[in-house]
């Protein structure tokens, strides 16, 4: 998949990278879809490297770069509803929960999932995450 994510970008998608000496701490990726959303595909810190408000600054970025990459197009993620750190990440930072559904995997296999939004209208405080 990333390869050819890299290969052959996206028109509009945005990678963002978290590198500290030469070491990549996390990242984050972004695509827009047909229906006009902007997809946060992918937001992660290294193992070891949680807690430390990186995650929230990479949020913080993808936001704001679709704020003026993509203006008016919400900005939504997928997660796994098991994932209740994340669930509690997103949730902390402003995500509204816009969905519960069941994930179907190629592998065969389901689990439920939420859909988080954030709002490309309405108070700052929805599209802006309140951590820095």
């Amino acid at each position: 998949v990333w390869r050819a994510r890299l290969a052959d970008p996206v028109p509009g998608a945005a990678l963002f990278l978290a590198v500290e000496t030469s070491v990549l701490l996390g990242f984050v990726y972004l695509e827009p879809q047909p229906d006009g959303r902007i997809l946060l595909d992918n937001l992660h810190a290294r193992p070891g490297d949680t807690g430390r408000g990186l995650g929230s600054r990479l949020l913080e970025h993808a936001l704001a770069w679709s704020t003026t990459a993509h203006p008016g197009h919400d900005v939504y993620l997928e997660v796994l509803q098991g994932n209740t750190r994340a669930v509690a990440f997103y949730e902390r930072h402003g995500g509204r929960r816009s969905a519960s559904r069941i994930c179907r995997f190629d592998q065969g296999f389901e689990l439920p999932e939420f859909e988080y939004t954030w709002p490309a209208t309405g108070p700052a405080s929805t599209r802006t995450p309140a951590h820095r």
